[in-house]
């Protein structure tokens, strides 16, 4: 049995099986067996103990149990009195941890599957085309956390029908699992209607779905080339610029940021938050010590036409969170040689902006998603204060 093995102990024998996460969790080292008779104070109990209990009941009871065990982790703490708010930054990382201890929590309730993605449970649906979409086909047992199973079937639904892009005149953009779905449309408009500094090429250096990639080839580039490192996210942009009818004008590459060469226009949407990823899934947000951010402007200037120009898509959520300052952007694009020739900036218009109840609101509600037009430095120091 090749990987990691979940074992438990039922009906007097002692099994054990392949162990599935996506979120890299380790197997759980206690499993009892759990069904349809199972409390949810019980279970909540043996789960923050760091028991995991492996369905053998119904479905949809198993679906009950979950969001029972979820509104238990989501009650509000009591205050304590004479308790000093926490920082900005002490609270992000308050919220990081609060977070990464619910996700334990809930992915103590674990699913078996036997070979070819089938759930064996009593009215489990047919979830076996959002599995292969997310695992790959897969011929043997295993055993997974039902949160991740939810997960998975949301994101193939998202992938299904996909999410509407306007800057594309109505087309749709079909984001695959573990890729970063374009659902913030703010920093998409912002590409959208910036004007293009004459040229009929671009490089858009990690590209996610392709979203970045299309909207540039829609707005009338004859050659666009999208990088990426992520084999899934080079499949989904792949499958994104040719379902738009726009193969023939965007080339997906798999590179570490830059392709080979220049180019008059060169994009960029890093992870936004400076801070290490909980789970290879947070890659897409978390950019540990800002390594893509660092690695776009130190290569910048070598891939930069002389005339041309670097948009750089970034929120400022990580300066109100403390946790990066406006001078060091500043001083980063100066030491990379680059200077800034203008910027365009978008109010987000999530929900979570507008809900003071999120631990963050205070910086959500004061974040500006800016476009950063660079170009090779002339000496002087950078304007964009």
């Amino acid at each position: 049995m090749d990987g990691p093995v979940v074992g438990w102990r039922e009906d007097g024998r002692e099994i054990r099986a392949r162990w599935r996460s996506e979120s890299g969790a380790p197997p759980p080292r206690r499993v009892v067996v759990a069904g349809d008779e199972t409390r949810a104070d019980d279970a909540y109990r043996m789960a923050c103990e760091g028991t995991a209990l492996l369905w053998r009941g119904d479905y949809q009871n198993a679906r009950q149990l979950l969001s029972a065990m979820a509104r238990r982790i989501d009650r509000p703490p009591r205050r304590r009195r004479h308790k000093a708010e926490p920082s900005q930054v002490q609270a992000f990382h308050l919220y990081r941890q609060a977070r990464a201890q619910r996700a334990r929590t809930l992915g103590m309730l674990l699913v078996p599957f036997e070979a070819g993605h089938v759930m064996p449970l009593r009215r489990a649906p047919d979830v076996q085309d959002a599995c292969r979409a997310a695992y790959g086909p897969d011929d043997q047992p295993y055993v997974t956390s039902l949160r991740e199973i939810l997960g998975l079937v949301g994101a193939y639904e998202w992938r299904e029908k996909g999410v509407p892009i306007p800057a594309l005149g109505g087309g749709r953009i079909h984001p695959h699992y573990g890729v970063f779905s374009p659902v913030r449309g703010e920093y998409v408009d912002l590409v959208a209607e910036a004007p293009l500094p004459g040229t009929d090429s671009a490089f858009d250096i990690g590209t996610g779905t392709g979203v970045l990639a299309a909207v540039l080839a829609r707005r009338g580039l004859e050659h666009v080339t999208a990088t990426d490192q992520d084999p899934r996210a080079l499949a989904c942009a792949q499958e994104n610029v040719s379902r738009l009818g726009l193969a023939e004008r965007v080339e997906v590459v798999q590179k570490d940021l830059f392709p080979e060469g220049q180019a008059r226009l060169i994009v960029c949407n890093p992870p936004w938050v400076p801070a290490k990823p909980g789970s290879p899934l947070d890659h897409a947000v978390y950019d540990p010590d800002s390594r893509m951010l660092k690695g776009f402007l130190a290569g910048l200037p070598g891939h930069l036409e002389p005339d041309g120009e670097g948009w750089l898509i970034l929120s400022d959520l990580a300066e109100h969170l403390g946790l990066r300052s406006r001078e060091e952007l500043l001083q980063a694009f100066t030491a990379a040689g680059l200077e800034v020739a203008g910027r365009l900036d978008a109010k987000p218009v999530h929900p979570r902006a507008a809900d003071p109840d999120d631990p963050l609101h205070a910086a959500r509600a004061a974040e500006v998603t800016s476009l950063w037009r660079l170009r090779h430095g002339s000496g002087g120091r950078s304007p964009g204060r």
